[in-house]
């Protein structure tokens, strides 16, 4: 049966599916623009950067503590290599520092100053001979690296316990927590 409501198509009228295609067309030409870009830049870049500003995106980059071993904080100590590696390993996890990248082959370990601070700081090792590595402290904070090497460094050279160093880690928390807590009651009272 035929449609007794005839229409006489209008001329200047764009029909949708016209439409559709030329808003395709458009997309398409800024789809195939930006391929071409990456493509460009993941070429003009080499895959190590483009690997290392992953990261960075990540929030787990150490290129910007290898830059700052130049003005790291550096000492040696009576232990092999082997040895201070894992002895500063546990310092810095009794210090509720959090390690996010580390590797004996590497000769690092990178941490946060704390799963709250996330402060990078480095720990660079190099084997001296059989019985002395040298470790370097590096971050672009310099208080983040005068209290990881601080810590560190008061341990291996058995100027303070491992016990003493977790007495002061939790004194510390209870006095920011304690800091935060006023603050916030002190900002409750203003809104209030």
């Amino acid at each position: 049966m035929l449609n007794p409501k005839f229409q006489i198509p209008n001329s200047k009228q764009i029909s949708k599916s016209n439409f559709l295609n030329s808003k395709q067309k458009v997309f398409g030409h800024w789809l195939l623009f930006g391929i071409w870009c990456l493509v460009l830049g993941i070429l003009t870049c080499g895959c190590g950067t483009l690997k290392e500003a992953g990261k960075g995106f990540l929030g787990i980059s150490t290129r910007s503590l290898e830059d700052a071993r130049s003005s790291a904080i550096t000492k040696r100590f009576n232990y092999d290599y082997s040895a201070c590696y894992a002895k500063a390993e546990e310092i810095l996890k009794r210090m509720k520092a959090y390690i996010y990248a580390q590797g004996v082959k590497r000769h690092m370990i990178a941490v946060y100053v704390s799963e709250w601070d996330t402060t990078p700081v480095g720990l660079f090792f190099k084997e001296i001979d059989a019985n002395n590595t040298q470790i370097e402290v590096s971050s672009l904070s310099t208080y983040a690296k005068e209290f990881i090497s601080g810590k560190v460094f008061a341990v291996l050279d058995k100027k303070m316990t491992l016990e003493e160093l977790e007495a002061q880690i939790y004194a510390k928390e209870a006095r920011e927590t304690k800091e935060a807590k006023e603050k916030t009651r002190e900002s409750e009272q203003v809104h209030h």
